[in-house]
Formats: structure tokens, C-alpha cells, sequence
């Protein structure tokens, strides 16, 4: 009897997965397996809100499974070790996974092709499983290994053709396996308010999104305080949704749905940038002419929500009650640490990791630098004033209002310059630098 194993990593869904496809395709039987890699773990111990929501998906998936007569196995251990004996166990004679452009997900696939080979069994990683459209597959007609500014990536990314979805398996017979560690919570603590969820959750909410909500995308965006965008980055980022399949039954002839896959297509610009150069997951993409500048103050001040900002706080501490912030929320705040108080961007980059449950390394790192000047940019000088970013995407206050209850009494746009209500320093911080329009 010939036996595949599934390494699920960042494709935690049995829906349009082309390993898991290609597994029961080419076996009567199947293992799906995870490792909770304790290399990894080790690194993620500081990030519980992607801890507790794995758990949660790892446990739908195991669902998703035993509904097709399936179970997910789940070891606990380092990865090669972990894969090995289970190939060792069963006989397996090839194990397929998502190909995975981070340092460690091409450490990863390396360590696990040199190892299986020496016991005869191949590994085989498919394309455009984390991403719609493969790295290597837009590229720009100059030779260079990747599009260097996003617009004209994206002309090229809506013309390349992308794979069909591929259909969930209807039947997945497991060998005779154990699995010994719970994939259920990984983790406690984080964001008070964080949800959680897999597969099951995700494709119920993307239903939900694409039957109406999708049209508004782009009218609503940019405005934090109206519920207008997906909620899918989570699921997105742990493959409990498949972008093949997002983009794919999303009608682009809506402007709101364009906007929508427009975003989609940032996260394959950024995977493609960072499969080319993989050194900018930690160093600058271009380099930096002014130093940057050491304020333990300002950073505490940041991290915590109490700046003196309104715009900058709300998002701040949205973060640490849920584990997310919307998009401009997130390039408020950044610009406020980086090009306001010249903080490194690693910093930054560092604290989303720690809170954010979709952080993920390409996305967080090189947007980080894109607002620091040191990025893809084509405009690095840019600052943005919290003021006028207030007057624009928050003008009754009703987001600032929501984050921040010691403001809440201020009445419309009063609480965005709340020094100018009289309140005492005790009950919010002055704020920490000038603005203009202060």
C-alpha cells in the first residue's frame, strides 16, 4: 500500500491545497501531519495571539479531516526529526508541503530534501499554495529577479494566468499512525477581545464577505472607525483560506472587489520581493541616510497607546485588546514611530509581530520599510500627520472614541486635540512631539 505524508505548515485547509491534492492523488492512504516544530515555537513563545489562533486552526482543520474519514496527526519535536520518523513509521514514500519563501520555510524544505533523501523518500513543495500567483512567475522583462515597484507588478500580476482552485478531497483513509500532542490552545493570555478560528470559520466568513460587503471595500477602506474590511488576513496568513481561491471568486469588474484583490496582490508583491532578497527580512531594502535615534520614552509611549495622539493611541490599543488594526491605522502609527520620533523600523516590526495574529514576515517587514523610507516606496520622504490623517479617515471621532474611553466625553473632532479640552495629564498624556495644526 503506498502512503504520502502532508507537512502542513501555512496551508492549514484540506480546500484548494495542492499538496494535500497531489497526496491523494498519488496514494491510497495519506498522513496529515503537523509539527509543532519546538524551533519555532521557541520563536513564537513571545507571539501568544498566533499561538492560540493556530491552536484554533489546527483544530478545525483536524475537523475538516474527520469529516473526510481523516484525522490530523500532530507531533511535537523539531521538524526533521518529526517528519523522518513518520516516514520511517509508514513506509512513506514521498511527503509534499507548501513551498514557502520566509528564511525559515526554505531552511526548512532544504533540511527535510537532504534528510528523506538519504532514506529514499522524496519531498516535493508546491507552488502558489501560501500566495495566488507564484514568486518566481512575475517577473519584470529587465532580467531583475523581481518587480522593485508594486504598480507595474500588478499590471503583470492581473494578466498572469492562476491555477484553478482545486476541490477538497472527499474521502482521506489514514495508515495506522499515532499522534500524540493536542492541537487544540497552544497558548493563553494575549489580546483580551482576540478571535480565533481555521478553516470552517474562515470560509464562512469569506461567504459572507463576498455576498455583499466586498462592493463598499473601496469606499470604506481607509476609515477605521466603519467595519469595511474582510477580517480574513488571520486566516489568509495561516492558509485556513486559499488566496487562489480568493481571488478567484472575486468578481474584479466591481471597483470594491478590485480594491479588494488589489491588496491580495500587494501580499504576492511583497513574497516575491522578499523570495529575491531574502536578506530584507532584517536589513533595509535601500539604505537609510539619517540615523536612526534611541528614545526608550517614546517607544514605551508608542507601545502602550499614549503618545498624546488619538489617532496614533486608537490603533495602538486596538492591537493589544485584539490582535489586529486596520490598514490605516497601521501606517498612522508606523509613520508616527519612524519618521516622527526616527525610531528603527525593526522596532516596530518587532511589537506587530509580538501582538498581530496575520504578522507575517514578508508583509510586516517590508511595509514597515515602505513607511520608513527604506522600502519599495517610490515616495520615502512621506509623513504622516496624525492630525490630518484624523481630519480625513476619522472626522466625528468615532474611532478614536471607541479605543480610547478616558476621551470618549469629547465631542466630535474636539478629541482628536484634546489638550486643548483642559484634561489633566493624569487621565491622558500630553502630547509627546508637535504637529502642525496643533
Amino acid at each position: 500500500m503506498t502512503v504520502a505524508i502532508v507537512l502542513f505548515t501555512r496551508d492549514l485547509r484540506v480546500h484548494d491545497n495542492p499538496a494535500l491534492t497531489a497526496a491523494c492523488r498519488e496514494s491510497r492512504s495519506v498522513v496529515p501531519l503537523f509539527v509543532l516544530d519546538s524551533d519555532l515555537l521557541a520563536r513564537l513563545d513571545d507571539a501568544p495571539n498566533r499561538l492560540r489562533f493556530l491552536g484554533a486552526a489546527l483544530s478545525e482543520l483536524d475537523g475538516e479531516l474527520r469529516a473526510r474519514g481523516g484525522r490530523l496527526i500532530v507531533r511535537r519535536g523539531r521538524v526533521g526529526d518529526e517528519v523522518e520518523r513518520a516516514v520511517r513509521e509508514t513506509g512513506a514514500h514521498r511527503v509534499h508541503l507548501a513551498a514557502d519563501v520566509t528564511g525559515y520555510g526554505v531552511r526548512r524544505e532544504n533540511l527535510l530534501r537532504e534528510r528523506l533523501s538519504r532514506i529514499g523518500c522524496a519531498l516535493h513543495a508546491h507552488a502558489a499554495s501560501i500566495t495566488a500567483v507564484d514568486p518566481g512567475a512575475v517577473r519584470p522583462d529587465t532580467g531583475r529577479g523581481h518587480y522593485a515597484v508594486f504598480t507595474p507588478y500588478f499590471r503583470r500580476w492581473l494578466d498572469t494566468p492562476m491555477r484553478r482552485p482545486l476541490p477538497a478531497p472527499e474521502a482521506l483513509p489514514v495508515p495506522p499512525i499515532t499522534g500524540a500532542a493536542d492541537p487544540g490552545v497552544l497558548a493563553s493570555g494575549g489580546s483580551p477581545e482576540l478571535e480565533v478560528g481555521g478553516e470552517t470559520t474562515g470560509r464562512k466568513r469569506f461567504e459572507q464577505w463576498i455576498s455583499g460587503p466586498v462592493t463598499r471595500y473601496a469606499e470604506v477602506k481607509d476609515s477605521p472607525a466603519v467595519d469595511g474590511t474582510s477580517g480574513l488576513s488571520p486566516y489568509l496568513h495561516f492558509g485556513c483560506l486559499s488566496p487562489v481561491e480568493v481571488v478567484s471568486r472575486t468578481d474584479v469588474t466591481d471597483p470594491g472587489a478590485l480594491a479588494f484583490v488589489r491588496q491580495l496582490a500587494w501580499r504576492d508583491f511583497y513574497h516575491q520581493v522578499l523570495a529575491d532578497r531574502p536578506d530584507v527580512a532584517t536589513g533595509d531594502y535601500r539604505s537609510t541616510a539619517e540615523p536612526w535615534r534611541t528614545d526608550p520614552a517614546g517607544v514605551a509611549a508608542w507601545c502602550a497607546g499614549r503618545t498624546g495622539y488619538p489617532m496614533v493611541d486608537a490603533g495602538l490599543r486596538q492591537l493589544l485588546a485584539t490582535g489586529l488594526m486596520p490598514g490605516r491605522a497601521r501606517l498612522v502609527a508606523a509613520s508616527f514611530l519612524v519618521k516622527t520620533l526616527r525610531v528603527d523600523w525593526r522596532i516596530g516590526a518587532k511589537h506587530f509581530e509580538r501582538w498581530l495574529v496575520d504578522a507575517d514576515v514578508a508583509n510586516n517587514r517590508l511595509n514597515w520599510q515602505w513607511m520608513a523610507g527604506t522600502g519599495t516606496d517610490t515616495r520615502s520622504s512621506r509623513v504622516l500627520n496624525p492630525l490630518r490623517q484624523a481630519e480625513r479617515f476619522d472626522p466625528d471621532g468615532a474611532y478614536a472614541r471607541r479605543w480610547i474611553p478616558e476621551l470618549a466625553h469629547l465631542p466630535g473632532a474636539e478629541i482628536h486635540r484634546p489638550w486643548r479640552s483642559g484634561l489633566l495629564i493624569g487621565d491622558y498624556p500630553p502630547p509627546i512631539v508637535e504637529f502642525n495644526g496643533m
